[in-house]
């Protein structure tokens, strides 16, 4: 965005998102210039953008703004060109629906969560007149009061650049407050109100305005993906010597999407970019217990052999217990945690109550590595180490478990209620729950292949043999045995029919012969988008087994508690 437009290209200063608004190009120059005098040709204009801000704004390593922390990954190379095409059609506008705003970030590899928790960025910073005006003038999803209020320096006619405060409360501190704001129908542009509108992000924003841990947490996780959107590394582009001048220019996809979360103010951007040298404290590691727990992965290996030597289904217990606790506010052990009078927590939300086991093991477990590292290792990587090793104990694939998570101090059960998807669920939900977690149909369709193993209740299934035609008639018969029209809901039956012990490909052989067990299992097969990676998986054991691994490896990583947030919970069931 630095870069002057040339006789070869027009750039994108001038493109609608970022004409009168986009500024500070003469400090990135005065910053640029000061670099080269101490390292000539070393420091691309890319890197010093995202560096740049902080040198005004921390103080004795804090954020000023009282933002999250994490650390920015360097070493982008400039770009070589531009286009102010480029910039007008990848920055959404402040007009944009929630739709829109969803697919424009799944494009960038950006999920729902990810658009949500982005739009935090609008808790500072203010926005022009002429980019919420139809907002309160026409919206009715806009407080009166409120609306009265920004129509005395927003006319329905003349004043575009005037400026109004994002978030009402507290315009200069980064905190929840703007989705406060969104709750109390107090958003500024329309972009914004959309994510509290009576559509799919609704319960994350009020989440999100009550905990303002969980935003911190979630903010500084996408900026960290937003930062790894198509980087210019290696040999590609070049360490330009002037920033708005090409040597043979610095816009990445990067800072188009600090623009659009920002809506394109100088205060807002530099506000984000301040925060990408604040330290997150830790990344995760598949080595990160090699010098203080050496023998952890062995003692969950032999402690989780055991479980399932005496109970080969123990391990689809366990795979259960992590994708369960994955999905809801990320992989942090919450799920272990029992009641207290300070939450009602996970355990006894619909779709674990009764039917999420194995905290047993996991207790086993935990006793075993306190007493070889006290205080040292997590319940959340005792939980994602057991999931991998029960899979690979029954025949499946293995990976590297990714390490370094921190456990939750609180849990909940209505968002275990609200992020849990259940047996009856149709495909486009499940592609579009998936997606919210930064998971694609791909991931899904792999994910689920989890159903070769383990057991399934009656409850759960009955519909399905009784009601839908997708079904093979003998095999419904043969379930109906033990699932009757009515009671028996506790009735056991395997979801792979040839080999429910054995972590193979058979439940895709399965659903191509119309035998799955659930009908949110059938829906991968039933003349939609999965039908021929079902097909694939059901004939490719390697492709299901390589496919499943990289999925599992990509759910581990979502929304992780790392360095001084959360803690090393001593009794996996209840925090220190």
């Amino acid at each position: 965005r630095c870069i002057h437009d040339t006789a070869t290209f027009t750039g994108e200063k001038n493109a609608s998102p970022n004409r009168n608004s986009v500024r500070g190009y003469e400090a990135i120059d005065a910053i640029k210039s000061n670099v080269e005098a101490a390292c000539p040709a070393t420091v691309s204009s890319a890197d010093i953008l995202a560096l740049a801000a902080p040198f005004h704004v921390l103080t004795k390593c804090r954020c000023f703004m009282g933002g999250p922390k994490w650390k920015v990954r360097l070493g982008r190379q400039d770009a070589t060109s531009a286009r102010q095409s480029g910039a007008n059609g990848n920055v959404p506008s402040p007009f944009s629906g929630l739709s829109d705003l969803i697919s424009s970030f799944a494009a960038k590899g950006l999920s729902a969560r990810d658009v949500t928790a982005l739009s935090g960025a609008d808790t500072i910073g203010q926005a022009q007149c002429g980019t919420f005006r139809s907002h309160i003038y026409d919206d009715a999803n806009v407080n009166s009061t409120f609306a009265a209020l920004r129509k005395r320096n927003c006319p329905p006619k003349g004043g575009d650049s005037n400026l109004a405060q994002l978030d009402l409360e507290t315009p200069n501190v980064f905190d929840d407050g703007c989705y406060r704001d969104l709750v109390a129908k107090k958003g500024l542009p329309d972009s914004d109100h959309e994510l509290f509108n009576g559509g799919s992000q609704d319960s994350l924003v009020r989440r999100y305005s009550v905990n303002s841990e969980a935003l911190a947490r979630d903010f500084a996780a996408t900026l960290v993906k937003v930062g790894a959107i198509s980087p210019l590394t290696g040999s590609r582009g070049e360490i330009r010597s002037n920033c708005r001048q090409s040597e043979d220019l610095a816009i990445s996809l990067f800072f188009v999407w600090v623009a659009m979360a920002s809506l394109m103010q100088t205060l807002v951007a530099l506000s984000l970019l301040s925060m990408f040298v604040c330290d997150v404290g830790g990344q995760l590691s598949s080595t990160f217990y090699a010098g203080t727990c050496p023998s952890l992965q062995q003692i969950v290996r032999s402690t989780m052999a055991q479980a399932v030597n005496k109970e080969p289904r123990m391990a689809a217990s366990i795979l259960r217990l992590f994708f369960h606790d994955c999905f809801v506010n990320g992989c942090d052990a919450s799920i272990l945690l029992d009641d207290t009078a300070a939450f009602t927590g996970e355990k006894n939300a619909f779709p674990n109550r009764n039917s999420a086991r194995g905290y047993e093991v996991i207790d086993a477990i935990k006793s075993n590595v306190e007493a070889a590292c006290r205080a040292t290792v997590s319940c959340a990587d005792i939980l994602a180490l057991a999931a991998r090793d029960g899979v690979a104990l029954l025949g499946g694939p293995t990976w590297a478990v990714q390490l370094g998570r921190r456990d939750a101090r609180t849990a909940s059960q209505n968002d275990a209620n609200s992020n849990l998807l259940g047996p009856s669920s149709t495909l486009s939900t499940l592609i579009s729950s998936f997606a919210a977690k930064g998971l694609g149909a791909r991931d899904m369709t792999a994910l689920s292949g989890a159903h070769t193993i383990g057991q399934a209740q009656c409850g759960n299934f009955r519909s399905h043999i009784y009601n839908d035609a997708n079904v093979n008639s003998s095999f419904a018969a043969l379930r109906k045995r033990n699932c009757p029209s009515s009671g028996g809901d506790g009735n056991l039956a395997p979801l792979d029919l040839e080999t429910p012990n054995r972590f193979d490909n058979g439940y895709y052989r399965d659903l191509v012969a119309k035998k799955g067990l659930l009908h949110s299992d059938q829906e991968l097969f039933n003349g939609g988008s999965q039908d021929s990676l079902v097909r694939q998986y059901s004939v490719n054991n390697a492709a299901f087994s390589r496919d499943f691994a990289a999925a599992m490896v990509k759910m581990g990583a979502i929304s992780p508690l790392t360095g001084s947030r959360g803690e090393i919970r001593l009794n996996c069931r209840k925090v220190n």
